[in-house]
């Protein structure tokens, strides 16, 4: 037997406009003019007024009739002669943009930056093997090749699945020792090192390009083939008994292997490309006073089109109103509230970006006067979005992918917060504080004996600081530097 049952929930939901100004809240600014021109293609009731022409209203209509006069309260006459190149646009319909560039930025600063046309890495590779006399069977199986390396130039599957793939996608029947061959020679091509299967390969083939004679050159070539991990481990003085070598001779065989790359790929271009930043804040100091500006640069001016309102307002009135034109009313007014919302979730965003990006600077004033982390004062999310009465997931979104320009260089928000430690004063400092120390006492020690963790403990507990040796290892770790006996150089 069904029984029913009532039950109350309490569940939070989110309108479509307030999913749309969260989606943008995250959007940095090198981002958001992709997502604008995303959504000006999506709805043509959306209009950019920097691609308008709109001071020159005579010269962009020349057959209009001056006397002609286009209000809101005109009905328009018949819906056949319904023209929307009619009408004119009008500045002050939702018009953003002009009073959020603060910036100053002149028209020449807009141009776009030039970018240099260069060849890829497989581009590369191709020209290298067009260059070949090779035969047909020979120059598909390099194609291959080359098609499987991945972006370190490294040749990761085996090669049996080279040949399976030569013969099912190309018809190629080729042997084992075909492609082993085939890859031999794609391993002579430029860069050093390519086509390698392990790193101990890609390292040996740039070394055997080089003067074999060399004695330096014979015992790192030595190294690298029977003592690879003693080497990466830095276990110097295993090598130096191994190979009968003093530190003198070891220090130039360690420097000849650390001349090597061990990414002949263009892996660290690709990355380089992508390191671009467009700061989304600059903050200038102006006499001890610090000024905020949002950069609006990516941010065009949007507004809502003229011609679809008094498309609308023109369909609204017709006196016969049948399925179709129904359809058309639906269809325009759903594409002028969609501008609509997206140019007020655009004008909140930036509303909520210089109010958090505001409470953040007064929280960090000496540190943007100074530049100097120990100015950094502990702050966490809730600071924050207690000043601004804001949830803490809203101040998380604008701290997140988002930068600030200052005049001591452009640091990601997400830097600014960190936790508290307490001095033996008593005094909570910024865990930046700690890092800072650290760092200068790494940098400064003696790399033939680095210093141990339990060391940089005694260092910090000298200073003030009280914290574990684990915290040091952590916050080490947190700064990408290895452990004291990585850190060791001959």
């Amino acid at each position: 037997m069904l029984k029913q049952n009532l039950q109350q929930k309490l569940l939070q939901k989110l309108s479509p406009q307030q999913i749309q100004f969260i989606k943008l809240l995250q959007v940095p600014t090198v981002s958001l003019d992709t997502r604008i021109k995303e959504e000006l293609e999506e709805n043509p009731a959306l209009e950019d007024i920097s691609l308008t022409n709109i001071n020159e209203p005579e010269e962009q209509y020349p057959d209009r009739d001056p006397d002609d006069n286009y209000d809101n309260d005109n009905e328009g006459g018949e819906m056949d002669e319904f023209n929307i190149d009619d009408y004119l646009q009008d500045d002050s319909v939702n018009d953003y943009g002009s009073r959020y560039d603060n910036n100053g930025d002149d028209d020449d600063d807009r141009k776009e930056i030039p970018i240099a046309v260069q060849s890829s890495f497989f581009e590369n590779l191709q020209a290298q093997l067009d260059l070949l006399p090779l035969s047909d069977k020979d120059f598909s199986i390099g194609k291959q090749i080359i098609g499987s390396l991945d972006d370190d130039g490294y040749l990761r599957r085996p090669i049996m699945s080279l040949t399976d793939d030569l013969a099912f996608s190309q018809n190629v029947m080729a042997e084992d020792e075909e492609v082993e061959d085939m890859l031999k020679v794609i391993q002579g091509f430029d860069p050093a090192g390519v086509g390698a299967r392990t790193l101990q390969e890609c390292l040996l083939i740039q070394l055997r390009r080089k003067d074999v004679n060399d004695p330096v050159i014979k015992k790192a070539i030595l190294v690298v083939e029977n003592y690879l991990e003693e080497f990466t481990r830095k276990h110097y003085d295993k090598l130096e008994r191994s190979l009968s070598m003093n530190a003198h001779e070891l220090r130039a065989v360690v420097g000849e292997i650390l001349k090597l790359n061990p990414k002949p790929g263009d892996s660290n271009e690709v990355s380089t490309k992508q390191m671009q930043v467009i700061p989304d804040f600059h903050i200038k100091n102006n006499d001890g006073v610090l000024v905020l500006t949002l950069n609006s640069k990516n941010a065009p001016e949007l507004r809502v089109s003229r011609s679809y309102q008094e498309m609308f307002q023109h369909y609204d009135k017709a006196s016969q109103k049948d399925k179709k034109l129904k359809e058309a009313v639906q269809f325009v007014k759903q594409k002028l509230d969609s501008a609509k919302w997206f140019i007020d979730a655009i004008k909140q965003r930036q509303q909520t970006l210089l109010k958090t990006m505001n409470a953040i600077m007064q929280y960090q004033y000496d540190f943007f006067l100074t530049g100097d982390d120990k100015n950094l004062k502990p702050m966490i999310l809730k600071d924050i979005a207690d000043r601004i009465g804001m949830d803490i997931s809203t101040v998380s979104r604008v701290a997140n992918s988002k930068y600030v320009q200052t005049e001591h260089g452009t640091f990601l928000l997400k830097s600014f917060f960190s936790e508290a430690i307490q001095t033996e004063s008593g005094e909570e400092v910024s865990n930046k504080e700690v890092k800072k120390i650290l760092e200068e006492h790494i940098g400064k020690e003696d790399k033939r004996h680095p210093l141990a963790d339990e060391k940089l403990t005694e260092i910090l507990k000298e200073a003030g600081y009280n914290i574990a040796r684990r915290t040091v290892a952590k916050y080490r770790e947190q700064m990408n530097i290895p452990v004291a006996r990585l850190r060791k150089e001959l």
